[in-house]
């Protein structure tokens, strides 16, 4: 390819993830990027703002219209502007110079706690210690690379929380990483489901790609009739709010799960709806601006 196209958008660093996943599923998009020298303190949510890059293979069209059709959906799901930053946007024409090498460079291992360590896949990388629970990706691909703070925190209460020989269920399950990790942590069946078929396949080459066996599908969580020892959904927290009830009705008696993709100013909503569905809190878990909240089922 002689030339690519390099769009860059203007967007709160905290959602970085989110309009990655737009960008890969509605754009002739091949990579993304975030400027890190764009922002220092990630406290300042309404003053900071990142640049996101995306690689293109052509200039779509109908760009301007994606993006404010996609910023739109973000708000009426209840993110405000300042929690998405303006989504001002520039598209330039570049010319090849090994942009997917510049992509790859931002990515590097990942220590996620002691025992979890997430490897992009062209990266050669010795275990440290013999417990060590290693998952190869290939960051990008699907939403969830492992660096982000909401699948960190899933991860790390993966490691703390899950009983050996558990069922397992990972709602929206994305590129696969978090039941790929509950499956090398011992899980003795791991299920994931996601609205956006073309996940599926990604999932599904990830566990191959690290010998852990997964049933993956395009589901939702009100049509699932299985029932599980650990559960886990990473979304965005009004959805987690409005299908909590489905995501109990999947839980086994004294069953644990994990709710993370909640910036911490959303915390409330999420709390609300595990009390009225009557769902213990056993801990709430911070990184960054984000946190997870770890409930059992009681009744």
């Amino acid at each position: 390819m002689d030339n690519y196209y390099e769009l860059q958008i203007k967007i709160n660093p905290e959602i970085e993830d989110i309009v990655s996943e737009f960008c890969f599923e509605n754009l002739p998009c091949e990579g993304v990027l975030l400027a890190e020298e764009a922002y220092k303190d990630l406290e300042m949510i309404s003053t900071t703002e990142g640049t996101l890059k995306v690689f293109l293979t052509e200039e779509p069209q109908n760009l301007s219209q994606l993006l404010t059709q996609e910023r739109e959906i973000l708000k009426s799901r209840g993110l405000l502007d300042e929690e998405l930053g303006s989504w001002e946007f520039v598209i330039s024409n570049k010319p090849n110079e090994d942009w997917s090498k510049k992509w790859k460079e931002k990515w590097t291992v990942t220590k996620v706690s002691d025992r979890i360590t997430v490897v992009p896949d062209w990266i050669d990388y010795a275990p440290q210690r013999d417990d060590e629970v290693i998952i190869k990706l290939e960051p990008g691909c699907a939403f969830g690379t492992g660096t982000h703070q909401t699948t960190q925190l899933c991860m790390k209460a993966i490691e703390k929380y899950m009983p050996q020989n558990a069922l397992v269920a990972d709602i929206g399950m994305g590129s696969g990483i978090l039941a790929i990790c509950a499956k090398k942590f011992g899980a003795s069946f791991v299920y994931g489901c996601d609205n956006d078929e073309t996940v599926i396949d990604v999932a599904k080459e990830n566990a191959v790609k690290n010998n852990a066996e997964c049933s993956f599908e395009l589901n939702t969580t009100d049509k699932i009739t299985d029932k599980f020892d650990f559960v886990l959904a990473n979304i965005l927290h009004n959805v987690l709010a409005e299908i909590m009830g489905d995501l109990k009705n999947i839980m086994n008696s004294s069953a644990i799960m994990v709710l993370s993709g909640i910036l911490d100013e959303k915390k409330p909503v999420v709390l609300e709806a595990i009390k009225k569905h009557n769902l213990e809190l056993i801990e709430e878990a911070h990184q960054d601006q984000w946190t997870a909240l770890i409930v059992r089922k009681v009744d």
